[in-house]
């Protein structure tokens, strides 16, 4: 029975990726107006499977037995590993941000390994120095390729009618090619719990895993689609191509050597950075990019401590460490409570000082 809920759990999962992580690669396209957003989640959801079945090994083999060894997953924790990281994932999507379904999964892998004290510190750090590193590049990348746009030759040529049929076909190409690049990095976070505990060999978890995700794309994805696409930033189809051009390349070879890596921030920080080029400061001040850093920063977190918790709880029937973590979350609520009363105090003060001058 408990089989059975691990897959059920493990396939909705694969779902919410679907439609958080592939279905942004194609924003590019949808957000130039190359494509209508049916199209754009049909496009992607065969391209995101293909990724899945032909390239997906590696990674699953870092989320099954990289982080943890696999004897850790037993079929209990691979079901609350994946449940930690699907309600996680499941609530991003609720409010339409394309959270990093990579830090999602191995934040729930963390968290059992903290529980059991098996990690692999090396590759933990390893895989966190990319998720640092790739979102930093892609949004310079972005900077360097808008203003390399506005050479004057280049731009006399994109902005010339020939130029745009080929800008059309290469940004569609490049959003499909992001889109496999994403099955092959991201179906390892559903399926990878299931390989390790021996529940899924790795070709039924990649064919099953890429299958949901691909149906995730078609059913889930629209918000998000909607997200990247149209309410960061306004997209040409020469950015759109250098953006797509860019994840999908670095995202690919992460792949070839096993790194989840975060293929929404990537894409979102190529936008970003296309959007800071043309706009200057003032994009980053924009809600939707608060609230996407936000849920960057917290999401593997509130995985990982989720699914410690409910470790700790169902399966070693400990309520001292639970005891001790809601001790620190008061804490950390009453310093931000107070942080934000000075704020508020300081506001005051001020508005109050303009007043007398």
């Amino acid at each position: 029975m408990l089989t059975i809920i691990a897959i059920t759990i493990g396939l909705f999962f694969a779902m919410n990726i679907g439609a958080s992580g592939a279905a942004a690669s194609m924003g590019i396209a949808y957000g130039s107006g190359v494509v209508k957003k049916q199209h754009a989640l049909l496009l992607c959801s065969m391209a995101v499977f293909l990724g899945a079945w032909l390239g997906g090994g590696e990674v699953v083999k870092t989320i099954g037995s990289g982080i943890v060894p696999n004897s850790t997953f037993t079929v209990s924790i691979a079901l609350i590993v994946l449940a930690s990281a699907a309600i996680s994932l499941f609530l991003a999507n609720i409010f339409g941000i394309p959270l990093s379904t990579s830090e999602v999964a191995v934040g729930s892998v963390i968290g059992a390994g903290i529980v059991y004290q098996s990690l692999f510190l090396g590759k933990i750090i390893w895989i966190m120095f990319f998720w640092l590193l790739t979102p930093i590049a892609a949004f310079v990348i972005a900077i360097l390729a808008t203003y390399l746009l506005k050479n004057k030759w280049l731009s006399k040529w994109v902005k010339a009618p020939k130029a745009v049929p080929i800008l059309t076909v290469l940004v569609v190409f490049l959003g499909l090619f992001e889109a496999f690049s994403a099955g092959m990095n991201n179906v390892a976070n559903a399926v990878g719990p299931l390989v390790g505990a021996s529940i899924l060999s790795t070709g039924n978890g990649i064919f099953w895993g890429g299958l949901f995700v691909a149906l995730g794309v078609l059913t889930l994805g629209h918000r998000v689609l909607e997200t990247n696409g149209k309410k960061i930033t306004t997209l040409k189809l020469e950015e759109g191509c250098v953006i797509s051009g860019t994840g999908a390349s670095i995202v690919t070879v992460a792949s070839l050597f096993g790194i989840p890596v975060p293929l929404t921030q990537i894409t979102t920080s190529s936008i970003i950075g296309i959007g800071f080029a043309n706009q200057g400061r003032s994009i980053l001040k924009k809600g939707i990019v608060v609230q996407l850093l936000t849920v960057w920063v917290v999401s593997p977190v509130l995985s990982m401590v989720l699914s410690y918790t409910l470790i700790q709880l169902l399966i070693e029937h400990n309520i001292y460490p639970i005891i001790a973590m809601g001790g620190v979350l008061i804490s950390v609520f009453g310093v931000l409570s107070l942080m934000k009363r000075e704020k508020i105090a300081v506001t005051v003060a001020q508005e109050a000082a303009k007043e007398q001058i």
